[in-house]
C-alpha cells in the first residue's frame, strides 16, 4: 500500500506502515465526538458500505455498520449467507464482483484463511477483512491499539501480554504484529498446544524483538502493562478432543488481579466466555467494553481514509 489510503485495501497490518497506523489512530481521535453522537458528520453522504459476514459476528458488524451510518452513509449485505445467493452455491468471486457493483467499499469476513485478499482481486473498490479463519483481523488490530495509545499514553515501550488462543486467534496474530512495529515488549500465554505459530513468531523476532514465551499466566501478571486475555476458540479446532484438553485454561479473577500493577489494564477483544471472571469488569483495570466501543471510531477513520474523505 502507498502513503494513501484512498482506494486501498487493507487485508493484514503487514499492508501498513507504522505512519500509516498513526494516521488511522490520528483520525480516529476526530472521530471520537461523532462516533458518540455528540457531533455530526455527511462525510460519506451518498457512500455505500457493501457488508458481507460469512460467520457470526456482533461487535464488527455493528461498529462498520454504526461507522458508515455516522458518517452519513449506508450500508447493504448480509449477516449469515444462508440468506444470500451463496446457499445456491454462488462462488465468493461472483458474490464480491455484483456486490462491488453496488457499493463504494467491501467488508468481508470469511472463514477461510485468504478470503479477503482474494476479494480484493475481484474488486474495483476497496476491501476491507473484517477476519478470515484464522489469518488477520487488521480492523481489531487498529482498535486495539488505539485503546493502548489512550489509556497508556502511547503503544511504544509496554509490556503487553497476550493470554489464551494464541494458535488459532485471527485477533493476536494481527496485534503482535502490529505491536512489533512499535517496539512493545511482547510475552505469548498459551498452552503449549495453543502457542503463536512459528511464522508469527518469526516475524516478530525479524523486528527486532524477543518475544517472552510462558504456559503460567501468574508468573508474567506482575510485569505487565497490558493484559490482552482471549477467548478459547472451540469453532476453530479441527478435532474437538484437543479443545476438551484446552477449555478454560485461563480465568482471570479479581483475586489474580492483586498482583497486577495499578495502572495494569485488561483487554479482550469479546466475546467472552469463563476466560474474564464478571467480578473483574468493576476493577479499574478492565477496558474491554471501552475497547468495544473504539471500533466505532476507529472504523469511521479508516471508512472515511479508503474512501478519501481524510485525504
Amino acid at each position: 500500500m502507498s502513503g494513501s489510503f484512498r482506494g486501498s485495501d487493507v487485508v493484514s497490518v503487514r499492508d501498513l506502515s507504522r505512519e500509516q497506523i498513526e494516521r488511522v489512530l490520528t483520525v480516529a481521535e476526530r472521530m471520537v465526538p461523532i462516533a458518540r453522537g455528540e457531533e455530526k458528520s455527511d462525510e460519506l453522504s451518498g457512500k455505500v458500505l457493501g457488508s458481507l459476514f460469512y460467520e457470526p459476528s456482533t461487535r464488527t458488524r455493528l461498529s462498520f455498520e454504526a461507522a458508515m451510518t455516522r458518517l452519513g452513509g449506508r450500508t447493504l449485505g448480509f449477516d449469515e449467507p444462508k440468506g444470500a445467493s451463496v446457499a445456491k452455491g454462488e462462488t465468493l468471486a461472483d458474490t464480491i464482483r455484483m456486490v462491488d457493483a453496488y457499493s463504494d467499499v467491501i467488508v468481508l469476513r470469511h472463514p477461510q484463511e485468504g478470503a479477503a485478499r482474494l476479494a480484493g482481486h475481484f474488486a474495483v473498490n476497496p476491501v476491507i477483512n473484517a477476519g478470515d479463519g484464522a489469518g488477520q483481523h487488521p480492523t481489531q488490530t487498529l482498535l486495539d491499539l488505539f485503546t493502548i495509545r489512550k489509556e497508556k499514553g502511547g503503544v511504544d515501550g509496554n509490556h503487553v501480554v497476550i493470554v489464551g488462543d494464541l494458535k488459532y486467534g485471527r485477533t493476536v496474530h494481527s496485534l503482535s504484529e502490529a505491536l512489533s512495529m512499535f517496539g512493545a515488549k511482547l510475552t505469548f500465554v498459551a498452552p503449549p498446544t495453543l502457542q503463536m505459530p512459528r511464522e508469527q513468531i518469526a516475524h516478530i523476532e525479524s523486528k527486532g524483538l524477543e518475544p517472552t514465551i510462558s504456559s503460567s499466566l501468574e508468573e508474567v501478571l506482575a510485569d505487565a502493562d497490558v493484559l490482552y486475555m482471549t477467548r478459547i476458540q472451540k469453532e476453530r479446532f479441527p478435532d474437538p478432543a484437543e479443545y476438551q484438553k484446552v477449555a478454560g485454561a485461563y480465568a482471570l479473577t479479581r483475586a489474580l488481579l492483586r498482583d497486577a500493577k495499578d495502572d495494569m489494564i485488561v483487554m479482550h477483544p469479546l466475546p467472552r466466555v469463563n476466560e474474564i471472571h464478571p467480578e473483574v469488569d468493576g476493577t479499574p483495570h478492565a477496558r474491554y467494553f471501552e475497547q468495544a466501543f473504539n471500533g466505532v471510531p476507529v472504523r469511521m477513520a479508516l471508512l472515511s481514509l479508503v474512501l478519501g474523505g481524510s485525504e
